[in-house]
Formats: structure tokens, sequence, C-alpha cells
């Protein structure tokens, strides 16, 4: 085993959550170093984006339809980003005030950053330009620009949009297993800019072969003495009319990149505090992807929903369950679960869906689990009791384990929140981990949090879109819930928890509006 591999394997196995010992982290919030969560460059140029509230977007059921593509001007640019990636709105109580996105980010801290690299035709001028997406007033820095041909490689209207992660401020409250989080954040970014793409009609491609160096380059990221805090790379998306070929060629674009780009990116903290394993994490993860095998995306029928902006909007996270009214009918069940069944990024799937059903109708309370990628079936079999029943549902891949009442368990195995037992069910992502990891890399091990990511980005807007609440659970007790499975190894990890249910609304929180421009 190469010295990547045992690293991820040794911080997944540290950064464990147990009923003896949660990792490792400060252990109370210092607010003297609390991080910044807006990025902006300053000496930049900045563009103000128009807002996107009155714009028409299609049902949310309907954005796995093939809709018309919007052409690739100002305006629809700025739609994507304040749908995906912008303020939802502000909240108010007790004296604070604190901003919501509409992508889902653990703690409300928000270690995503968004840069965009754009053809000539954007900005109205003759260059390529590097940009940076402010969510805080919902506009635009031009880092870089500069001529390139690599654009006659890609259809008319596409572009490309880059995610990046600055780790720490996952670790200023989160400690060691921040580097987690940080990841599932980018996948909530990513199926948030899936979304937001597609009711633009324009597809959304991962570079599956580009190497977080290149990203770096390409973001000027490298460039060190530009940044406080260290960001790095994550992924390159490629947004187009078209499906295109996720191992396009960069070269005509990377050798034309600046040496030196505009802007020095802001102090997000005056101090940070030192974790060795955060850098030693980052470094082990930086080797090249490897491309995975694609598998064709399964179209699924959704019930009849709000406008699609709508429900991006009105997303939130609920810190309080309504156990009395969470009961769900069984025709929501399958809508949820079918929005998660498929892949939702084009690729190999790996994590499954152990859900804990607690309040479903025409379903008895029990352990099922979604089995999304039939390679694996037979293993989960082997790896899991051998007296589970793995009985057939109505639901393709959605088998019955066991017939039991898990509303405790699965809020001890929630570091003890009422919101995994309040709801109408709780489930964890359990991955394929260890041949994941073997076949494709070290960077494979943020690609199954990115993947989780999504899964619970969808869950929040299918919930939502149902007028059904969600929320994400970092904080899980890792080996409890193996325990719960039978599982003895690290061949499957969970590294994702999610509830659903309805939610209790605190009246006490005021919401105001995202954006206020005279």
């Amino acid at each position: 085993m190469n010295n990547h591999l045992q690293m991820v394997f040794n911080y997944h196995e540290t950064t464990k959550h147990a009923q003896q010992r949660y990792a490792r982290s400060l252990g109370f919030m210092d607010w003297s170093t609390q991080p910044n969560p807006f990025r902006n460059y300053n000496g930049s140029q900045s563009i103000e984006l128009p807002l996107s509230f009155e714009n028409k977007t299609p049902p949310y059921n309907l954005l796995n339809s093939d809709l018309p593509s919007a052409p690739l001007v100002k305006e629809s640019l700025s739609q994507l980003l304040q749908f995906s990636m912008g303020i939802a709105a502000h909240k108010e109580s007790g004296g604070s005030s604190w901003a919501v996105r509409c992508n889902a980010s653990s703690g409300n801290l928000h270690p995503t950053e968004t840069y965009l690299i754009v053809p000539p035709s954007i900005l109205k001028d003759d260059k390529t330009s590097v940009l940076h997406y402010t969510p805080k007033n919902h506009g635009l820095e031009i880092l870089a620009s500069f001529d390139t041909k690599f654009w006659t490689n890609l259809p008319q209207g596409s572009f490309i949009l880059a995610l990046s992660g600055i780790t720490w401020r996952e670790v200023w409250k989160y400690g060691e297993r921040a580097f987690r989080y940080t990841n599932l954040d980018a996948g909530h970014a990513w199926q948030s800019i899936v979304v937001s793409a597609s009711m633009l009609g324009w597809k959304v491609t991962r570079h599956d072969t580009v190497s977080d160096q290149d990203i770096d380059t390409l973001l000027g990221l490298s460039q060190e003495d530009r940044f406080f805090e260290k960001e790095h790379a994550d992924m390159l998306l490629v947004i187009s009319p078209q499906n295109i070929n996720p191992s396009l060629r960069l070269e005509g674009l990377i050798e034309n990149i600046p040496l030196k780009f505009n802007g020095i990116a802001n102090k997000l903290s005056p101090s940070m505090q030192d974790w060795e394993i955060i850098p030693l994490i980052e470094e082990a993860t930086a080797s090249a992807q490897i491309a995975q095998k694609s598998a064709p995306s399964i179209k699924q029928e959704k019930q009849v929903s709000k406008e699609s902006k709508t429900v991006v909007l009105q997303r939130r996270s609920i810190h309080t369950m309504h156990k009395e009214i969470s009961l769900i009918s069984k025709e929501e069940f399958h809508t949820l679960l079918a929005s998660v069944s498929s892949s939702l990024d084009a690729k190999e799937n790996s994590a499954h869906l152990c859900l804990m059903l607690h309040r479903v109708k025409s379903y008895e309370a029990g352990l099922y689990i979604l089995v999304r990628n039939e390679r694996d079936l037979e293993d989960l079999k082997k790896q899991m009791h051998s007296d589970f029943l793995w009985k057939k549902t109505d639901v393709e891949n959605l088998f019955l384990l066991e017939l039991r009442d898990l509303k405790m368990a699965s809020k001890s195995i929630s570091c003890s929140q009422d919101i995994a037992s309040d709801g109408a069910f709780s489930l964890g992502m359990l991955c394929n981990f260890s041949a994941q990891l073997q076949n494709h890399g070290a960077h494979r091990y943020k690609e199954l949090y990115w993947e989780c990511g999504m899964i619970g980005q969808e869950l929040y807007l299918q919930a939502t879109s149902l007028g059904l609440s969600g929320t994400g659970i970092g904080c899980f007790l890792d080996d409890m819930m193996h325990g719960l499975l039978g599982i003895k190894n690290n061949s499957f990890e969970v590294l994702y928890h999610f509830t659903i249910g309805r939610g209790d609304v605190d009246s006490r929180i005021l919401t105001k509006p995202a954006y206020n421009r005279n």
C-alpha cells in the first residue's frame, strides 16, 4: 500500500466518533478566530450580477426532462450562480444575523469557493477570463484575462466552473474531522450546480482526469503569496448545452494561464489553529484523479412539485423534527428514493442507503437498504449480519433487512440527536470503501464524500419539493452504525447520515431578503 493510501485509511480511522471518544477538536468555539464565510480578492475588478428572483424556472419535477438550452449570456450565468451558490435568505435571532445559502453546508460554514473560466463573449471583450464568484453581493471578480484557442474544443455556449475548498473554515469548529465535512460540502455544491444548470437546459460534466495541481494553476491557487489560509482544488466542471467527454484535454488552456493573477485573497481569520493531520490528508488526496467507468443516469419520475427556484430558495436544515406529524406516505417515500437511486454524476455508484424507517405508511418499522449498485449486492450480504432477511419490496433494489423499532438506535448513532428518531426515517450512506481506494487511488476518498454530498443535497431539495424537511447529520458514531449492520472491516464505511420528516419552525427566527439593492 502506498503512503497516500495509508494516510487516507489512518485519517478515516482516527476521525471516527465513538461513544467513549469523539474525533479530536478544540472542544469550544474560539470566536476570536471565527473565519469570514465570504472570500474576496482585494484589488480585483468587480462586476455586479443581475438578480434572478423574477425569472421563470421549470417545475422541480421536470428538471430531468430535456429542456431547451438557454444562451450563455451574463443573465443566464447569473441565474446559475444565484440558485446554486448564492444566498437564499438572511436569518435574524437574538441580535445575531446570518446568511442561508442555496447549497447546504456543515455548520453553515461554507468552505467551498466557486470560480469560472469563461470565453470572451461573456464580458464582451476579446479575452478569456478567470472569475471568482462572490455570493455576499452576488457578483464576480476578474482575476485574470488571457488569449487562448481552447474554446474550439467545446460546443458554443460552453464554459468551465471549478470548486475549491478552504478546510480551515470547517477545522475552526470541527477539528480533525473537518476534512470530511469540507468534501461533503463540495458534493452539496456540485449537486446544487447540477440542479441550477438543469433549470437552464445545461449539462454538467466533471472532468475526471485533471489533476488537482492543474486546477490550482487554472484558478491561481498555486500562487501562495496571494493567500493567508490555504485553499485547495476540488473539482472542475464543464457546463455546456451538450454532454462533454469527461477526459477533455486542457493543455491549450493551462499553457496560456498568466503566471500572476489580479487581487489578493482577504484574510479570513487573524490566526489559525494548527492541526497536523489536516495538511497531511490534503496532500495525500491531491494525487491525480483516475477516470471511473461511466454508467448511464436513469431518469426518474417525480411527483408534480413547486417551481424549481422556489424549492432551491426554500431549502433549509431543520434542527428539530415534529414526530407527531412526521408520518409520510408511501408515494412520498418512493419519490425520495427515486430521486437518488440512480447515478447523480453519471458515474459508478458507490454509496448505498441504509434506512431506519420510523413513520412511513405501508412500511413496517425496521432496517432497510437501497442498493444503488448491484455490483455490491453479494458482498453486502456477506459482510452484514447473516440473519438479515434481504426481503424484496415494491421498490427495485430496496430490501427489508430486519423488523424492529430503531428510533432509539438511530438517535444514539447520531450523537444522541433527536432529529434522527423524530422524523419519518433516517439513513446512513454506506460506501464501497477499501476496494474503491485501492482501485482508484487516494483522491477517490474525496470523491466518495462528494457522492454522498450530492445525495444529501438532492434529498434536501426533493423533501422541500414535497413539503417535507431534511437535515444532513455529520455527527454520527461510525462503528456503532457498522455494528448495527454487522460490518466488521473497512470494505464498507458509512460516510454521511441524513434524516427526513416534518420540521418545527422556530417563530423566533426572522427571515429577511437575500439581497437588498436600491
